[in-house]
């Protein structure tokens, strides 16, 4: 194959490779940015599609936050590619921090004294995935559907993180907007600068020839 690999990865240099990206988070961060900044939108749609990239993070939806971002920026006029490359936002160094929080605040807003811990929250999310393969293959085998990790789950766990996450999610959106707003500008500005900056000199080259 053209595109294969000369050295295939391991399970291993796998897993490292998703926490820690082979340019390294700094260099995968300025790509983003790079990207983001010259994306051929107006710098309003562009800055709400971050917008609501940076949101979409913020909650539950693991598996979907491309489609969900994509929708929400659709939903706001703003740029879709924006909107898939700001959820760059949730990644593993946030995702923790995020977690604890949005459940924290979900599990405060609805009453909720019992609020399960971080590594107990990733591990309901993992038998729920579990969960949801067994039954998708059971109509191949003999085995019987279960919706038990899924009925708990969804109390404790999918209905305050997903609360306090659109909460947080909000919060983090609406500055990330304003934020943005003022720097893709700038960026447009000083870009276009120096492009009639080239056009000028090169004028003046060919008028000396």
């Amino acid at each position: 194959m053209v595109f294969k690999r000369r050295n295939p990865r391991n399970l291993r240099q796998n897993v490292v490779n998703f926490f820690i990206p082979g340019g390294g988070w700094g260099r995968s961060a300025s790509y983003v940015m790079h990207r983001l900044r010259r994306l051929p939108d107006s710098p309003k749609r562009i800055a709400r599609g971050i917008a609501a990239g940076v949101a979409v993070s913020c909650t539950p939806l693991f598996g979907m936050h491309f489609v969900a971002a994509a929708l929400l920026a659709w939903a706001l006029r703003g740029n879709v590619l924006a909107s898939l490359l700001a959820t760059f936002f949730g990644n593993p160094f946030t995702f923790p921090v995020i977690a604890v929080s949005a459940l924290e605040l979900g599990s405060f807003i609805l009453g909720i004294e019992n609020t399960l811990k971080g590594k107990h929250a990733i591990r309901a999310f993992g038998a729920v995935w579990q969960e949801l393969w067994r039954n998708s293959i059971s109509v191949f085998t003999s085995e019987p559907v279960s919706w038990q990790n899924m009925a708990h789950f969804g109390w404790d766990v999918f209905v305050p993180y997903m609360l306090g996450g659109t909460l947080i999610g909000v919060v983090c959106g609406v500055p990330a907007y304003f934020l943005s707003l003022p720097l893709i500008r700038a960026y447009r500005n000083r870009r276009m600068k120096k492009i009639q900056e080239r056009f000028e000199q090169a004028r003046k080259n060919d008028k000396n020839q």
